[in-house]
């Protein structure tokens, strides 16, 4: 079968046929498809001109292939990994919604939102333990099922390009800038405690309706990241719970170090959020931010322009 330059609605690959585009980022598209005789399920294609890379298609199968061994009820299952003409492609469980739909309607109530957290924690402390970081945590790829439980997916094409970047010394763009590291932003290297950052982002997003860097300049996003403490959750959103606000500041601490340990670490703090026993002051908040911690609203400290918002590495 000839195929056109992009894929499109009836396209067959393999056993699938595609019915409609889910959604598309920098290197590949995601659609809805239909098995053969089967179950509906979502296809994520590898954009032409990646696909076209012998190097970048290799690491792509590679990691494709090491993302379907990641079995864990909160992390997406990938099934067939093939090509079909200039088309390099895998398919995984196709869900109904994702964190960034449902955000389309405002923030999130503290009890859905952090359930929908510690199903994300238990993912990543899984794929942590297995040496796997993410590198591109966000709503977008936070899928949510029918009960409401969350998902994780794309742990596969973000190691491919991070390998494929590390590799072949190409200059591409690793992760998403609104929810970038500090230690993504100065090229430093990374361990699970990044992904914690960008779950942090995900996290005030979700209980604020907005987030707390923002600019249409990369480079300036970069900046905001690595220097300047969030303005406090709970003066955009004062329902907020202080333990919720202090995991959100704790989460988005400039150096690692200040961040919880692990993902167990902070699934165990979630998991004591519902506990009225547990003080408050329990949670612990880097001492940058701890400025940001009001009874009343206020407004954010302004950041001293001497200093630099992290420590030294």
């Amino acid at each position: 079968m000839a195929q056109a330059d992009a894929p499109s609605p009836g396209t067959v690959l393999g056993p699938f046929t595609l019915d409609r585009l889910l959604g598309q980022g920098g290197f590949a598209s995601v659609w809805a498809a239909q098995r053969t005789g089967g179950e509906p399920v979502a296809i994520k294609i590898l954009k032409p001109r990646y696909a076209g890379d012998e190097a970048f298609e290799l690491r792509f199968r590679q990691e494709s292939q090491f993302a379907a061994s990641l079995s864990h009820p909160r992390i997406i299952k990938i099934g067939e990994i093939g090509r079909e003409g200039m088309f390099v492609y895998f398919s995984m469980d196709l869900y109904p919604a994702s964190l960034a739909t449902l955000l389309d309607q405002g923030p999130l109530p503290e009890n859905q939102l952090i359930g929908i957290m510690r199903d994300v924690t238990e993912a990543l402390a899984f794929a942590h333990a297995q040496g796997v970081v993410h590198r591109d945590i966000k709503p977008d790829n936070i899928l949510l099922a029918p009960d409401g439980g969350a998902v994780v997916s794309d742990f596969g094409i973000v190691r491919a390009v991070s390998g494929y970047v590390s590799a072949t010394g190409v200059n591409m763009t690793i992760g998403t800038p609104h929810y970038l590291s500090p230690e993504q932003a100065q090229g430093r290297p990374l361990d699970g405690r990044t992904d914690l950052y960008s779950l942090g982002i995900t996290l005030y997003k979700a209980a604020t309706g907005d987030l707390p860097f923002k600019s249409k300049d990369w480079y300036e996003l970069a900046r905001m990241h690595v220097e300047e403490a969030p303005a406090p959750p709970r003066a955009a959103h004062p329902d907020m719970s202080r333990k919720l606000e202090r995991i959100i500041l704790r989460l988005l601490a400039k150096h690692p170090d200040d961040r919880p340990a692990s993902a167990d670490e902070l699934l165990a703090e979630l998991e004591a959020m519902h506990d009225p026993s547990r003080d408050t002051r329990s949670f612990k908040v880097p001492e940058a931010y701890r400025n940001a911690i009001t009874t009343t609203i206020s407004a954010p400290k302004a950041p001293d322009k001497e200093k630099k918002w992290w420590r030294p590495w």
